[in-house]
């Protein structure tokens, strides 16, 4: 038998929301147990804070998003997005499953090689692509995403003369509907610059032109809009085929599919409005089967989806420092980990539970980081049960960004865990030492020396 914990009574002005006779309802059941281990003997093992990965999740999200996609396209092939979290571990269960990389810089290319991946499976996207990066790429035959015109008269260069053909895409930025438009990256659709760019590569003989490429946003609530750039895509494919007698290839529709997490501001939980696979496969697949292709000339449909996939099988797991009264009677919970590794704190109001059991009171609180800065807020408002000192939380859906875009800021990064499908626990990333992060530092001989009177 679990003895309740006491709670001392006091008079508090009820918060708006759904009522009981001991004010708003508490938001979550506590939760225990990811697959199988309990969270309290995980921090026990591995420190508190921690981040948790589900394999199990992490697989069966991926074989739901292939269905929906594969029951409805022919030829679909999904490329595993490294800047969502690159821990390698995590990368290497996606290429298990069948995915190819998509990278994004010269860092993430190196990564992807140094796991294994075939150069010719690697998608290099993005705006900076360095000449030693293109260089790598084109001698392992990777699929050139060229993003602006000085990125292309870089690539001839480095051929002129030369026997390589490199096989390049185009991005390509359009009006879908959504605003506003991500028109930095790639040659617009309306104004003529893709074919600018299309005439530039066929003609001057170089190079092999075997795609088609867009991303038109992140977070897109709208699975319509996916239908629009696939439509776009396959008439910019079909006018290429009719002028050059050339066949495109692919056509890669990019990422950006939701998660279930909430967007800050929302009224609806992310849960309940996030679209499903289903509805992105239905859109795009539905664009371009009825594009105009004949059954040989079909191009195959590459997908390089990441939040959608890797989200919900991440958690976060930490431990309450301390708790105090705002000066407008709010209470405030201090927790052990931040905005330096939650950076999604930002934009989402993350699901967050006890990892305890709690009694039926709760109130309005204000969830704190332990950084020295007042933007430090994992969550604004939250109604929660009253937490002690050395009480534990889970943060939910965590799995993208965070573990890419965590900072070395005033505390040092915690472990990463992997719940493979056999429910057992593997270190994935080591917990931060003072000497992992001073192995980088160069003392001048002259600064080694100093007496503070």
């Amino acid at each position: 038998m679990i003895k309740a914990q006491y709670e001392r009574p006091i008079i508090q002005r009820l918060n708006v929301g759904l009522m009981n006779k001991y004010g708003t309802k508490t938001e979550f059941n506590p939760v225990t147990h990811i697959d199988g281990n309990a969270v309290k003997e995980l921090m026990e093992t591995y420190g508190s804070p921690l981040f948790v990965l589900s394999e199990k999740t992490i697989r069966q999200t991926y074989k739901d998003a292939t269905r929906a996609f594969k029951t409805r396209y022919p030829k679909v092939q999904f490329a595993w997005s490294y800047k969502t979290n690159y821990i390698n571990a995590v990368c290497n269960v996606f290429h298990q499953e069948g995915s190819w990389a998509e990278v994004v810089s010269g860092f993430e290319y190196l990564k992807a090689l140094h796991n294994n991946v075939p150069g010719d499976k690697i998608i290099f996207n993005g705006p900076d692509k360095k000449e030693v990066d293109l260089k790598l790429a084109i001698e392992h035959g990777s699929l050139i995403h060229i993003d602006h015109l000085d990125e292309l008269y870089m690539i001839k260069e480095l051929v002129a003369g030369g026997t390589k053909r490199p096989r390049v895409a185009i991005r390509v930025n359009m009006d879908t509907g959504i605003y506003p438009m991500w028109d930095r990256f790639g040659f617009n659709y309306e104004d003529g610059q893709a074919w600018d760019a299309i005439n530039k590569i066929m003609l001057s003989g170089q190079m092999d032109l075997v795609g088609l490429h867009c991303h038109i946003g992140t977070f897109m609530l709208t699975p319509n809009a996916y239908g629009v750039a696939a439509s776009k895509l396959s008439q910019l494919a079909l006018s290429v085929m009719k002028k050059f007698k050339k066949k495109i290839e692919y056509i890669d529709l990019g990422g950006g599919f939701a998660s279930k997490n909430t967007l800050k501001g929302s009224y609806i939980q992310g849960i309940d409005v996030s679209p499903t696979f289903d509805q992105y496969a239905e859109a795009i697949s539905t664009s371009i089967l009825n594009a105009g292709f004949t059954e040989d000339s079909l191009p195959l449909l590459i997908l390089e989806s990441g939040r959608a996939l890797i989200d919900e099988a991440g958690y976060l797991l930490g431990s309450v420092i301390s708790n105090k009264r705002l000066s407008d009677g709010r209470r405030a919970t201090i927790l052990d980990f931040g905005v330096n590794i939650l950076f999604t704190s930002f934009w989402y109001d993350h699901k967050i539970s006890p990892a305890q059991h709690f009694g039926q009171y709760s109130e309005d609180t204000v969830l704190y980081g332990p950084l020295c800065m007042n933007i430090d807020v994992v969550r604004e408002h939250i109604s929660f049960p009253p937490l002690k000192k050395d009480d534990q939380v889970v943060v939910h859906t965590v799995g993208a960004y965070n573990m890419t875009q965590w900072m070395q800021f005033i505390a040092m990064r915690p472990a990463v865990i992997m719940i493979d499908m056999d429910e057992k626990p593997h270190l994935i990333r080591k917990r931060e030492t003072i000497n992992s992060i001073q192995d980088e530092e160069v003392m001048p001989l002259y600064l080694e020396k100093f007496k503070i009177s």
